[in-house]
């Protein structure tokens, strides 16, 4: 179901970007990496994360690591990743497949400046074999996502 909200969302919003389905698993960075061609910090991993009762969707270059002082500064708060259960009721999506995409309700979705160094970054797409590939700004853009700095 959550490959096929995924779907819907590109229809809707983006109907030119066609979701890439993979023979294997690209649910990590490094499967990601080698399945499109593309260097580890290119894949635009998902993190969803809990801030007291707020959850938000922190997207990122596949080899940066949240900064627990940054995110702190930025959030008032610090982040609590959420397990694999809580993250598919949240977003729909499996742990290896969650992205900003198709989301069953509005989550806010902040994009961390480690993806300004890609023109194109590919962030999966629903599933723990699927991806897109997207503009850097154009994901922003249509994921209604703010510009934060929370990495190393």
């Amino acid at each position: 179901m959550s490959l096929e909200s995924v779907r819907a969302f590109f229809a809707a919003n983006a109907p030119d970007i066609a979701i890439i389905e993979t023979a294997g698993s690209s649910s990590t960075v490094t499967l990601a990496a080698a399945a499109h061609g593309v260097e580890p910090a290119q894949i635009a991993k998902t993190i969803c994360l809990r801030v007291g009762d707020r959850t938000m969707l922190i997207v990122a270059s596949g080899t940066s690591r949240l900064d627990n002082r940054k995110f702190k500064d930025a959030f008032g708060g610090k982040g609590r990743m959420l397990d694999a259960e809580e993250v598919l009721a949240v977003t729909s999506h499996p742990v290896g497949g969650v992205c900003p995409f198709g989301l069953p309700a509005q989550l806010p979705v902040y994009c961390d400046v480690s993806l300004k160094q890609f023109d194109e970054v590919v962030p999966a797409a629903g599933s723990t074999n699927s991806a897109v590939r997207i503009s850097t700004g154009r994901l922003a853009e249509i994921t209604g996502a703010e510009w934060v700095d929370v990495c190393q």
